[in-house]
């Protein structure tokens, strides 16, 4: 992939459809803050400008228009980790903080182990913009992060993706995927029969040219890909560095923000060319590249190539055909101010979510 600059991000006021909102605005005239809801935020933005404006985000983060917090979690045990994401965009006008909440004991209690809400406030003056959940805009910019190191980390010829989980990102990261490079068919391995029966017919009704096999391991959804990302929420690996043949890219994504989780093995870090989403959240709070640190796989100076520096062109994506990358993907909370501002641009020109005067 060329390192030519990074094509500009699709803007909300690019939307043909964007129109003044219909919600009222505060004494100073300022709108007043939208409270929106996951289904008023369905629907709003396609794959293809999310990761536009995903790779304009990481540019954004390289080049200093964008800056975000050091990521620390608050926990009184091992059971329930809080995380405040917080960040700010010159170029969306915003700043923002996503609270993730990590409860792993919500599986036993037949809720999500993540949830999470976002708060965005004018970077200027620091008044409330909106309050979003959390789930839309965490999914669409995880998998958009995929795809931007997708784009510039895997070959051009890439045509097989394998996907490790058949959960609510997996639907997401293909529909990421397909816009940058043109896969022919996915392999997709869960420990559930029925995420996979879903996963298929979802692909179906969405890519119905993409082919969907189901195999029998996750062995079986790396050693032939071109592309794989993997999923799940791990403590413990599910991929090994052993399985990667010449020339492949790996997306790890799944892991929750956690030290002790992680999805590929030591190995896996040692053969491949890391890049990370952030340097110091990687090295505070991914367990892939954190417990391989600790194992000797690599050192911390394997972890010192961010995704941002590719994208601007500072450094080389891809170097041979034969390469082993792979990227190692925490989460960044610039991604979803950024995403989130375009979110309550196109929810207020529709006419979407709920005006609250906080100040009132």
């Amino acid at each position: 992939m060329s390192t030519a600059a990074v094509r500009p991000a699709a803007r909300p006021t690019d939307h043909p459809t964007a129109r003044p909102a219909d919600h009222p605005a505060d004494h100073a005239g300022a709108p007043v803050p939208l409270v929106l809801t996951r289904s008023e935020l369905t629907g709003l933005v396609s794959p293809r400008e999310v990761v536009d404006l995903v790779e304009q985000t990481f540019a954004d983060l390289a080049d200093g228009v964008a800056a975000q917090a050091p990521l620390t979690a608050a926990a009184l045990d091992p059971a329930a980790h809080f995380l405040p994401m917080t960040a700010v965009s010159g170029r969306a006008g915003l700043a923002g903080s996503k609270l993730l909440a990590d409860v792993p004991g919500n599986r036993d209690r037949g809720l999500p182990a993540q949830r999470s809400v976002l708060v965005l406030v004018d970077a200027s003056t620091g008044a409330p913009a909106a309050v979003l959940d959390g789930a839309v805009p965490t999914r669409l910019r995880t998998a958009a992060a995929s795809a931007v190191a997708t784009r510039w980390l895997a070959r051009e010829d890439a045509r097989v993706l394998g996907l490790v989980g058949a959960g609510a990102l997996a639907l997401e990261h293909v529909r990421a995927l397909v816009e940058v490079r043109p896969l022919e068919r996915v392999l997709v391995w869960s420990r559930t029969t029925e995420r996979v029966a879903t996963f298929a017919a979802q692909v179906a009704e969405h890519l119905p040219d993409l082919a969907v096999e189901a195999v029998g391991s996750p062995e079986a959804a790396v050693r032939t890909a071109d592309v794989v990302c993997t999923l799940t929420p791990a403590r413990d690996p599910l991929v090994q560095g052993a399985w990667f043949a010449p020339g492949l890219h790996v997306n790890v994504v799944g892991a929750p923000p956690r030290p002790d989780h992680r999805e590929v093995d030591g190995a896996a870090m040692a053969r491949s060319r890391v890049v990370v989403d952030s340097v110091g959240t990687a090295l505070h709070e991914s367990g892939d590249a954190l417990l391989a640190i600790a194992e000797g796989a690599i050192d911390a100076d394997a972890c010192r190539l961010e995704l941002g520096d590719v994208v601007t062109g500072r450094a080389t994506g891809r170097r041979a055909p034969d390469e082993i990358t792979l990227f190692d993907s925490v989460g960044l909370g610039v991604l979803d101010v950024a995403l989130g501002a375009v979110l309550l641009e196109r929810a207020r020109a529709a006419g979407r979510g709920v005006a609250v005067d906080l100040a009132a």
